[in-house]
Parts: structure tokens; C-alpha cells; sequence
């Protein structure tokens, strides 16, 4: 490169990134940062300088599984390994991309809780396991960025009032006020630690073994930067996912979530990301009200997807009153994603149901109902704290499969059918569907691993033996064998269909009340899919005409695999059906 090159393409570089530089660091520190940032990323600069709108189509599935979710009799088989086999042989056809939860070094929270970003954990595997997956599927990493495990080189070196970590952490006097801080749980906000210059509190959103780093630093920020370059270049990453990013800058007299700062460095991210790899998409966790969570895709220029956080609550809520008020009022209230954009839709995770999510959404007795009803299907409820000190519910922790066991009338008969149900509705929405590996396994909730573990999510993060559950897939009577083929079977109907593009049309039908519908028209407008779902335990008609189906077209149900020969006709809906009905076929 000529020097004449090498100015040019700084120059470039710094009219994307420094406008997002100065909204956080002062002009030394801005320039500091140009700097720094263009030195990393010089040598993996894609020649491809233009922005890839069409990183997703129609075809688009990801699994959300942990890298041990599965494991073998054969104690010398890795758990990548074994995840990796899994997928090959029972889920190539039907998915195509992956996201292992954190497969680091950890000393807490499943994962979350790092000790080494740079380091497969030794008991899954290597990262020649985790390239061997990234090969065969997009493959969707953790940036946990937020916070560290208090075992982390850097925690350890602030302990010890060495560099870096030094400068990495936010230590203030514990008689501060805080009482603006937004909350997601009801541990302490300040954690005592001892150091060689004595006692500090320091800043732990999550918990105590969970230490928040402090962006106001801008070697921190390189050294995410750093990781983020290792990831795509390195492990072939095509999605990553910043974890609880909303809390990440902290300003003391604000709630600290959702600030400014916090959004010109997802901007940032993103700018660097494009630079390195156009095909990169970059997807924000923030587990928040619907309307704070929509900010996240910013002008068109910051989150590439976000998770759909108010669907599950909502979806659930629906069927276990089998009325659809308040899942059609929200989906009509929903923004088209912006151009280059999309919706990562899911209804479970390796988390528990998010509340905050719906604030505003629910009636107050439909949400107590809600709760008295997945606590009586052997869920629990976990809290945060308020900033008058009071708690209140922040998630439901319970298996998927077990929350549809009945309604708010109690158990019944048809659970099978009311998941499958659910499921097909959240794959059938705008936006990329993803699925927690125990919703594709009907997996129940786990009892004796969450009085082992002592902690609301281990209920819903159950570790299968391999060859019990290919028993039960084999068993074609069994609830797991049922879930498993019929979702498989429509997730690969679904991933033909022009108009379940991500960024498809999507028309809110009026129905009653307890069928759900609406209309996907695909990109180049010559496929129409009428989508529409029994939310009720009961049969019930759907008038065609209320559907519109134009006459000039013949029309199919791709589940049900009919045509229908009447347009004006009555459909019977049994309970929890669903119908795709479309003129392309």
C-alpha cells in the first residue's frame, strides 16, 4: 500500500467512526481512539465497501443451544463434538444457523460470567470443534461485554492494582446514590472486594461474581474490539450477539441503561463490523419494554436484529387464555424492521420468560393470571429490585413445553398440539425464527437440576444424555418424537416460502377473537400466505370470505397439504390448528 493509499483509506476510516467516538470521548481520547481502532483492523478490511442488505432470506433458521446441552455415554466424545454430530444428523435439513451459548472458561451463570474470551472451555472442547460448526452453519457467538467473571486476568490484575486491569473496573464509595440505577435483579448494585490498597466496592449489574468493566476507558473498548476481530476473522462468526448491552455505559444520576453512549458504541461496532465483513450481522440482548427495545435499531445504523422480547410473554399469555386482544393489538402497534433490518423472533431461551417486556401489554389480571398459572405448571418467578427497594417479577423461569401443559382453566389434554401451535405462530411472524434446542426436544421442566443448582433458570437448561434421547426420537409415540418431526417438517415447509422473507409483508387480519391471522406477501408481491391459528381448546370456523382470498388463484394449505376448491367456503379449525394458506405451491 502506498502511502498516498494508506491516508486515503485512513481519512475514509475516520469520517465512520470518529462522529461516533466524539458522543462518548473527549477529543484527545477521540483521536487516541481513530488511531488505535484503525491500526487493529487495517489488515482485514474488506475491499467490499458497500452495506449488504440481503444477509437473511426466507431460508433463515437459527438454534439457540449450550455447547454440553447434549452429551455422550462416551466419556472421551467432547460435547461440541457430540452437538456437532447431533446436527449433522438430525438437524442439517432443517436449520442452518447455530448460536452455542458461551462456550468459555466460566465461574458462574451458565456461561455468562467470563474468565477468558480467547479460550474454548476445556470440558466442551476446542475452538477446532466450534470452527468444525461455524463451517457448516452461520454460526451466532456471545460478546458478553458488559461484565467479567471476578475470576478474569483483568478483575484479578485490579485486585492487585496492576495494568490493565487496573483502569478496567468502577470502583465509587459505597454511600453513593444509586437509587436511579435501573435494576434486572435484586443482588447488591456495589460488591466489597479486598485489594492490595484495601477494602473498594465495585460496580456488578448482574451479580457479585459478575463485574462490570467501564467503557469510559477507551482500552477497554480496543480490547473488545479485539475479541470482536478474533471471532469473525479467526472462528468465522457471522452473527454476534452483544449480551445485556443496554446497561454498558454508567453515569451516575441516570438510570444507566439505554444512554447515549451506550448506542454510538453499538454504532461503532457496527461501522467496524461493515469494514471487516459486510455478511456480518450484529444483534442486541436487551430484554426490555418494547418501545426501549425498538431503539436499538437506531436510524437504520445500529442493530442489524433484535430480539423480539415481548412476543414470548404475549404468545403465552395467548394461549393459555385462547384470545388473541393483546398479541393482535401489539402486532399492529409493530414497526416494519427498517431496510437491512429484522426481527429475531423466539418464544424460549436459555433465560427465563421476560416480564419487563410486557409492561403495558397485558391487563393487570390477565398478568397476575399468567403467573398463577405457569407457577401452578411448576414454574417460578424471579424478581429484581425497584429503586424504592420494593421487588417485583422480572421473568418466568419454566420449561416451554410444560407452560403449555393446560390453560388458565388448568391441565388438559392438549398440549402437544397447543406447542406445536405456538411454535408454527412465532415461525410464521416478520423476522428470522429461532429456537431454543429444548422447544425442537419438548424437553419438561428439570426438577432435580434446579435443586441442584439452586438458581429459577436451571429449570429450562436441562443436559440430555445422547443416547436416551435418540430412544425417544425413535419412539414414535412419544411427545418428544411428535414435537420434533412436525416442527422439523414445517420449519423446512416454511424455509420454501417466498413471503416468510424476514422483511416480508406482514397485514394483521380481523378475526375473532380466539383465531389469530395475518397476511405475508413476499418480496416480489407473487406469493400470498394467509396465516391463521386456533388459540382455543374448542373447533372453530373461519369464514373464508373474512380471509379474502382472491379468485383468480388456486389456493393450498401447505400444513394441512389440501386445496381448497371454495373460496367463499367454511373451515373448521380444530384446536390449536394452524393453516398456511397460500397461491404459490
Amino acid at each position: 500500500m502506498t502511502v498516498a493509499q494508506f491516508q486515503t483509506e485512513y481519512e475514509y476510516f475516520c469520517r465512520r467512526i470518529q462522529p461516533l467516538l466524539e458522543i462518548v470521548y473527549d477529543e484527545p481520547t477521540t483521536s487516541y481512539l481513530s488511531e488505535k481502532l484503525f491500526d487493529i483492523i487495517r489488515e482485514h478490511i474488506s475491499p467490499q465497501t458497500h452495506e449488504n442488505l440481503n444477509k437473511w432470506t426466507e431460508n433463515n433458521v437459527t438454534l439457540i443451544t449450550y455447547g454440553d446441552t447434549i452429551c455422550s455415554d462416551n466419556p472421551d466424545e467432547k460435547p461440541l463434538a457430540v452437538l456437532d454430530r447431533f446436527l449433522e444428523t438430525r438437524l442439517k435439513d432443517t436449520i442452518t444457523g447455530v448460536h452455542i451459548l458461551p462456550f468459555f472458561p466460566y465461574s458462574s451463570d451458565d456461561g455468562f460470567a467470563v474468565i477468558d474470551y480467547l479460550t474454548v472451555k476445556p470440558e466442551l472442547g476446542d475452538w477446532n470443534h466450534v470452527k468444525s460448526i461455524a463451517g457448516k452453519f452461520n454460526f451466532m457467538v456471545d460478546l458478553v461485554l458488559n461484565h467479567v467473571s471476578s475470576q478474569h486476568s483483568w478483575f484479578q490484575q485490579f485486585k492487585a492494582c496492576k495494568k490493565p486491569g487496573r483502569d478496567y473496573f468502577i470502583s465509587i464509595d459505597p454511600n453513593t446514590d444509586v437509587s436511579e440505577v435501573v435494576r434486572p435483579r435484586s443482588s447488591p448494585l456495589l460488591v466489597k472486594v479486598e485489594t492490595v490498597e484495601g477494602e473498594k466496592y465495585v460496580w456488578a449489574t448482574f451479580s457479585e461474581d459478575q463485574v462490570d468493566v467501564n467503557f469510559a476507558n477507551p482500552d477497554v473498548l480496543i480490547e473488545y474490539i479485539k475479541i470482536i476481530l478474533f471471532y469473525v476473522v479467526e472462528i468465522g462468526g457471522k452473527y454476534i450477539r452483544l449480551d445485556a448491552v443496554g446497561f454498558l455505559w454508567k453515569e451516575l444520576g441516570t438510570p444507566c441503561i439505554h444512554l447515549p453512549q451506550t448506542h454510538a458504541i453499538i454504532k461503532l461496532i457496527r461501522e467496524l463490523l461493515q469494514m471487516i465483513d459486510p455478511e456480518v450481522a450484529l444483534i442486541t440482548e436487551t430484554n426490555v419494554p418494547n418501545r426501549e427495545n425498538l431503539s436499538y435499531f437506531g436510524n437504520r445504523n445500529e442493530a442489524h436484529m433484535i430480539y423480539n422480547f415481548s412476543l414470548p410473554p404475549l404468545l403465552l399469555n395467548a394461549m393459555l387464555q385462547g384470545k388473541s386482544d393483546h398479541l393482535k393489538t401489539w402486532m399492529m402497534s409493530m414497526p416494519p424492521a427498517p431496510v437491512g433490518c429484522a426481527y429475531f423472533n423466539f418464544t424460549a431461551s436459555h433465560d427465563g420468560i421476560g416480564l419487563r417486556p410486557a409492561e403495558g401489554l397485558l391487563t393487570d389480571e390477565e398478568y397476575n393470571s399468567l403467573l398463577a398459572t405457569m407457577q401452578k405448571f411448576g414454574g417460578k418467578i424471579s424478581m429484581r429490585k425497584q429503586p424504592d427497594g420494593s421487588e417485583s417479577p422480572y421473568e418466568i423461569n419454566i420449561s416451554l413445553f410444560d407452560a403449555m401443559k393446560g390453560t388458565v382453566k388448568g391441565e388438559d389434554k392438549w398440549q402437544v398440539q397447543r406447542f406445536i401451535c405456538s411454535q408454527t405462530l412465532m415461525m410464521s411472524l416478520e423476522g428470522i425464527p429461532a429456537f431454543y434446542i429444548h422447544s425442537l426436544l419438548a424437553t419438561s421442566n428439570d426438577y432435580e437440576r434446579l435443586e441442584r443448582r439452586g438458581i429459577n433458570r436451571a429449570i429450562n437448561r436441562h443436559q440430555w444424555n445422547l443416547e436416551a434421547l435418540e430412544r425417544d426420537l425413535e419412539n414414535p409415540h412419544s411427545d418428544r418424537a411428535i414435537v420434533f418431526q412436525e416442527l422439523c417438517r414445517r420449519i423446512q415447509i416454511r424455509r420454501r416460502q417466498p413471503a416468510f422473507h424476514p422483511n416480508a409483508t406482514q397485514y394483521t387480519l380481523h378475526l375473532k377473537r380466539s383465531l389469530f391471522g395475518f397476511w405475508r406477501q413476499s418480496m416480489n408481491r407473487d406469493q400470498s400466505l394467509f396465516c391463521i391459528f386456533n388459540l382455543s381448546d374448542r373447533p372453530q370456523q373461519l369464514n373464508l370470505s373474512d380471509v379474502n382470498l382472491i379468485c383468480v388463484d388456486p389456493w393450498f394449505d401447505l400444513i394441512g397439504d389440501r386445496t381448497i376448491t371454495d373460496i367463499y367456503s367454511k373451515l373448521i379449525l380444530e384446536p390449536y390448528q394452524a393453516v398456511w394458506i397460500t397461491n404459490k405451491f
